[in-house]
């Protein structure tokens, strides 16, 4: 099989490259991907470029978590029934040497989920890192995979972004009322094709924007930039708020210790790949419901093709608009 491999970190123009290796084939509890796409993912790029200083965890890795395409066979303990199924996998290179970079992908058969006929590959390709933590955010606190938001008001930072599309998505599936922010003008169709009932702009305005159309403020905010975010959020949630976060644009971050107190303020700190296999379980199926019932799924940039893999991660380090995707067939 062909795949695209590294053996050292650094620039995606020096180290990755495309290898023929012979096909993967599943362990006792696995099953063997044919891939037809493969998400590319900002926190993948980062590993290859050593950007968190963890090194190499093993000494050859085929990038990428992510992906989509047909079970081709299965390990001894894994049902037949699953050979021919079309599906998307998720944490194939998640605590694991090879992912879906590669004509063929081996995962357990937990991180399968068979997608309806009709679903497009290539949004397939998207829902594992991105959905996954999507769905935790909206379903975080209260239980342990899903809570019934109806009625309530959630507010998510950074709607236009891959993360952003899928809570909007995963927060109506849940009954909730959608509020979004983007930092551009250009960036409103994209929250609002996404499903947000309301768009703002992530402004100086923004806390009285949201305050003066919700007067109670939010029940949940969802937040991408916590470290620049807080004091906002803090402001325009409700006693008793909570906010999910999975990234914050700056590290170390501080916080309003007493508005927090004061106001009985909950948050999450959300890592997808330790999230529990049945929260994971509950984020693919509805992620897959939401496409098959008509979702778009995320705004694509550009799709490459394998031998141009290193133009896939430029275009995530490059910060170019839509999603980057790996075609492999």
């Amino acid at each position: 099989m062909k795949a695209a491999i590294y053996t050292e970190q650094g620039l995606a123009s020096e180290v990755l490259r495309i290898q023929v290796m012979e096909d993967l084939m599943p362990l006792e509890n696995e099953v063997q991907i044919e891939i037809h796409y493969s998400g590319v993912n900002p926190g993948e790029v980062k590993k290859r470029a050593d950007t968190f200083g963890v090194g190499m965890p093993y000494e050859k890795i085929i990038p990428h978590s992510d992906g989509s395409g047909y079970v081709r066979s299965v390990g001894s303990l894994v049902d037949e029934k699953w050979i021919g199924k079309k599906v998307l996998c998720f944490g194939a290179q998640s605590y694991r040497q090879f992912g879906t970079a590669a004509e063929y992908c081996c995962v357990p058969v937990s991180n399968v989920y068979e997608v309806a006929e009709h679903v497009d590959l290539k949004q397939a390709a998207q829902m594992g890192i991105p959905g996954i933590t999507a769905h935790r955010a909206i379903h975080v606190g209260g239980c342990e995979v899903r809570q019934d938001r109806t009625n309530q008001v959630v507010l998510i930072q950074g709607g236009s972004g891959a993360v952003g599309q899928c809570v909007i998505a995963m927060a109506k599936k849940s009954g909730a009322v959608v509020l979004a922010t983007v930092r551009k003008e250009k960036d409103l169709q994209i929250a609002t094709l996404a499903g947000a009932d309301q768009v703002f702009l992530a402004n100086e305005k923004l806390k009285e924007d949201v305050l003066t159309a919700y007067p109670e403020g939010v029940d949940h905010i969802v937040e991408v930039a916590f470290a620049s975010n807080i004091e906002t959020d803090v402001a325009i949630l409700k006693l008793g708020g909570t906010i999910a976060t999975y990234a914050s644009d700056q590290s170390p971050a501080s916080v309003p210790f007493w508005p927090l107190v004061f106001s009985n303020i909950s948050i999450y700190f959300l890592g997808s790949d330790d999230f529990s296999e049945a929260s994971k379980q509950a984020a693919v199926e509805d992620l897959a419901e939401a496409l098959a019932e008509g979702w778009q799924g995320l705004a694509i940039g550009e799709i490459y093709d394998l031998v141009d893999i290193d133009q896939a991660h430029l275009h995530i380090e490059n910060r170019k608009e839509g999603r980057s995707l790996v075609k492999v067939r």
